[in-house]
């Protein structure tokens, strides 16, 4: 049988194009893509308007799923998917990488939707260096352990500087420090001529160390680009306040989340003519919630109105750093977090980038929060150590300190083995990422903050360095941002197109089952997405329920609260329909004039990784469908209670 796109070769095209998600002019999303197909004459504009006409016309077309029973199956829904996708087919080499490296996504059967980030190492590469003395004796090939030891590849260490010394100077660096850091470097594309790094011991550890640092007194806004609440965030706000910063937001348009540029121009721009700096603009370029992304034309604009520009890289993809082009935008501070192992463990750390040329308008103050990174043969020697004395191990700073966000918006549940139920539902949620793993199998020089001194020839540290390898890294460099980015695109714009056809059934006015919010099927939106369940009366249901709810299935998701939302005349009805206060300041739906930080709404999130496959996004869109049935809560209620399980809430 024919495919329904045989004759159609002016279609399948533009499927091979791809643009950079940070490539974006303006609010019209004008871009110059970069075309990959057999078409020279084709245009960026054609190239989207065409994936997103044949993605909401590709998926059984002119039908809606009113019944969680009759969804298409698996294998059914991946022909269509592949249909519409031709050119998946030439991502399998991602396949092939899970299969052989993380295993354990497949072994557990464990969707893990709730982390984003850039991981160090595979799963295979941290097995393969814990002591088979303490591999779990029921453990084997052919299934995941319920809990290995936490494996010795680095941990870190607090110490309390001066940040700006700190950059300028540097201080002692051990063998393993310095070669992550030029492997990280190396990976985003950072020349260490133009930047200097410190590790943090997370995101809003770097926030905060920037708040601290910047020259508030004489450059006093701080104008911000987040369409959702982040701690990190939160943490850099309340630390500028304090140090008499005028605080701003960018708003975002109500329903589509985009940014409302008329009032962020305004904002940004100078109102005299004089040379002043103006203070600190921090922008994401992709909203790690709604999927939505902006022009780095901001930072270009922000620049030539004389603001220092702090470029949050932690929602962007693998490699979309790649295509930033930073020798024509250079921002004066960039932040992103590295994770070891995707979808098991979430620890690790922070990075912040400063400009070498702004190091100097920082001031100087001590700070909390820079972090050294010890080996795993030096945890071993602290282990002995600490046996034949009074002191023990857990007395040490900072040993295991996690490098985890903790942004409400982010890693919400832990991509490991799933708890039981009863525990899971008596504790509520912990804090998780993507992980990735990074490998070192020799000592560090010194570390000044446990007193440790090795007397490693630099020969030997020179050896010990070409040993690291950051695996994940290296499987995302082989990979390459065309076929990461054309993935990720290909699966969360069919898990748009799906969620969107599932409706209640005997409603006359067609209600549907999902509110997405920001960009739907769009050629260049991001791989997270920001969505609400509402039941057959037209009521929605808590997005803390839908998360444990799907936790019980496996499915690992997140919540968050959307913020900063700008309504027109056109939607002001809706306003009060679909704001809320934040949680911790009132629960009810608000009609009081609260700060705007505090009116939102909150959501459930997932996000892609790049080893995220079909079944994946199958299983959510399974899995919600359920809520199409109105008794669905109460069935999960009863299950849980008939497993005589003490409590009941969810």
């Amino acid at each position: 049988m024919l495919s329904p796109y045989s004759k159609a070769p002016e279609r399948v095209w533009l499927y091979g194009c791809c643009t950079s998600p940070l490539s974006q002019a303006g609010e019209q999303d004008e871009a110059a893509a970069t075309t990959m197909g057999s078409n020279p004459k084709s245009t960026s504009a054609n190239c989207r308007q065409g994936f997103a006409a044949i993605t909401s016309s590709s998926f059984f077309p002119n039908t809606q799923f009113t019944n969680h029973e009759n969804l298409p199956s698996l294998l059914e829904s991946f022909a269509q998917f592949t249909k519409a996708y031709p050119k998946y087919s030439e991502t399998s080499s991602v396949d092939q990488i899970r299969a052989q490296q993380y295993y354990h996504l497949s072994l557990s059967s464990h969707v893990c939707l709730d982390y984003i980030g850039i991981g160090l190492f595979s799963y295979s590469q941290v097995q393969s260096q814990i002591p088979q003395s303490q591999v779990p004796i029921e453990s084997s090939s052919s299934t995941v352990p319920e809990r290995f030891p936490d494996s010795p590849f680095f941990s870190l260490s607090c110490k309390s500087v001066n940040l700006k010394s700190q950059l300028l100077d540097g201080g002692p660096v051990s063998g393993l420090e310095s070669a992550i850091r030029n492997r990280i470097m190396e990976f985003l594309n950072i020349s260490q001529n133009d930047y200097s790094m410190v590790f943090t011991a997370n995101k809003s550890s770097a926030f905060k160390l920037v708040a601290e640092a910047y020259p508030f007194q004489s450059s006093r806004k701080l104008l911000t680009v987040y369409d959702y609440d982040s701690e990190a965030l939160q943490t850099m706000v309340n630390t500028s306040e304090k140090r008499g910063a005028k605080i701003m937001s960018a708003e975002f348009k109500w329903p589509r989340f985009r940014v409302h540029s008329v009032k962020l121009r305004k904002a940004i721009a100078r109102k005299n003519k004089k040379k002043k700096p103006r203070g600190l603009f921090v922008i994401p370029l992709q909203s790690r919630m709604t999927g939505a992304s902006y022009s780095y034309q901001w930072m270009s604009l922000a620049q030539e109105n004389g603001w220092h520009v702090l470029l949050d890289c932690c929602a962007l993809g693998p490699k979309d750093m790649d295509s930033l082009g930073l020798s024509l935008f250079r921002p004066d501070f960039l932040v992103c977090s590295f994770y070891k192992v995707i979808g098991e463990n979430p620890t690790g750390f922070g990075c912040l980038f400063v400009k070498r040329s702004t190091i100097q308008s920082l001031e100087a103050s001590t700070n909390a929060g820079i972090v050294n990174l010890m080996s795993g043969k030096k945890l071993s020697l602290l282990a002995e150590d600490s046996s034949g004395s009074n002191t023990p191990l857990e007395s040490i700073p900072s040993l295991n300190a996690e490098a985890v966000e903790t942004d409400t918006c982010a890693q919400q549940t832990k991509c490991e083995k799933p708890r039981s139920t009863d525990r899971f539902l008596k504790q509520g949620m912990t804090s998780t990422s993507e992980a990735g793993v990074l490998e070192y199998s020799g000592e560090s020089e010194s570390d000044g903050a446990t007193g440790l001194h090795h007397n490693t020839s630099a020969e030997q540290s020179s050896k010990e360095d070409a040993m690291i390898e950051c695996r994940c890294l290296d499987h995302i460099d082989s990979l390459g941002l065309m076929l990461i980015s054309n993935r990720r695109r290909y699966l969360i714009n069919w898990l748009v197109s799906a969620l969107v056809k599932l409706q209640h059934p005997n409603r006359l006015d067609h209600f549907p089952l999902v509110r997405i919010y920001g960009p739907k099927v769009k050629f260049d939106r991001g791989p997270a997405l920001s969505f609400n369940i509402y039941d057959w009366k037209g009521e929605k249901v808590e997005p803390s329920l839908v998360q444990k709810l799907a936790d019980r299935k496996n499915i690992s998701l997140s919540t968050g609260f959307l913020q900063n939302i700008f309504f027109s005349d056109k939607h002001e009805q809706e306003k009060e329909k679909v704001l809320e206060i934040k949680k911790g300041k009132e629960t009810q739906k608000t009609k009081s004039k609260s700060k705007k930080t505090d009116q939102g709404i909150t959501v459930v999130t997932i996000a892609l990784s790049f080893l995220a496959n079909f079944e994946d996004v199958y299983k959510l869109w399974a899995f919600i469908a359920q809520f199409l049935d109105a008794d669905f809560v109460e069935k999960e209620r009863w299950r849980y209670t008939a497993l005589d399980q003490k409590t009941v809430e969810v």
